[in-house]
């Protein structure tokens, strides 16, 4: 297994790619995020508060989520993925399209990507097309969801207790990256006592959070 690495190497990147490579800024990024209702509809809603409780990408940053806008059109020679790629070593590329035509397994894999859990990397994922919500847990054990639509590109961290779903479009095309070769295996809530867990705390918490 490939363990996760955020470094950025001087020695393998110019300056010009670890700029191109550094996430959006916090004040101009578009992206919107908001703290989702505990209702037992629909997953694929939206689930906003009432009134509504946006969340800044500022404070995804604070729980360790990284976000970048490209261009989807352009994923094959955009020079500013290319030097994400190359300054956070995702060696491994791959496109997988989540919608009842096309993936086998359709309603098992919707659940599995909903079920709440952490990995042993990072996961990295660059829409493409469609759209969908990644829900992560804050530190205070509450819900964020996280509207992505094609051209973001999203980095949760190693750790970071999070689902997946699509919206009422039922469509994401998402390219998948990784360091090294991929291990997809999510290791399902509660994991607290998990090294990635512990890891993640760590760094971005101050103390660990209550167990499911």
């Amino acid at each position: 297994r490939h363990q996760y690495s955020s470094a950025m190497s001087p020695t393998q990147c110019t300056p010009e790619e670890l700029a191109l490579a550094q996430p959006d800024n916090h004040e101009t990024a578009q992206i919107e995020a908001w703290y989702m209702d505990d209702s037992d509809a629909d997953q694929r809603e939206e689930h906003r508060l009432q009134p509504n409780q946006p969340v800044s990408l500022q404070k995804l940053a604070e729980l360790g989520v990284l976000y970048w806008r490209l261009d989807a059109d352009k994923h094959e020679t955009d020079p500013r993925l290319a030097a994400i790629r190359k300054a956070r070593n995702y060696s491994y590329v791959e496109i997988i399209t989540i919608s009842k035509d096309t993936l086998p397994g359709y309603e098992e894999k919707l659940k599995t990507f909903y079920t709440e859990h952490i990995h042993s990397d990072e996961e990295i994922r660059f829409i493409l097309d469609g759209s969908g919500y990644f829900d992560v847990r804050d530190l205070e054990d509450r819900w964020i969801r996280v509207k992505t639509c094609k051209n973001d590109l999203l980095v949760l961290p190693e750790g970071i207790y999070h689902r997946f779903t699509l919206d009422t479009n039922d469509y994401a095309k998402a390219m998948r990256l990784f360091v090294g070769e991929p291990v997809w295996t999510p290791y399902n809530r509660p994991q607290d006592a998990h090294a990635s867990r512990v890891k993640y705390l760590a760094q971005f918490g101050k103390k660990a959070v209550a167990a499911a």
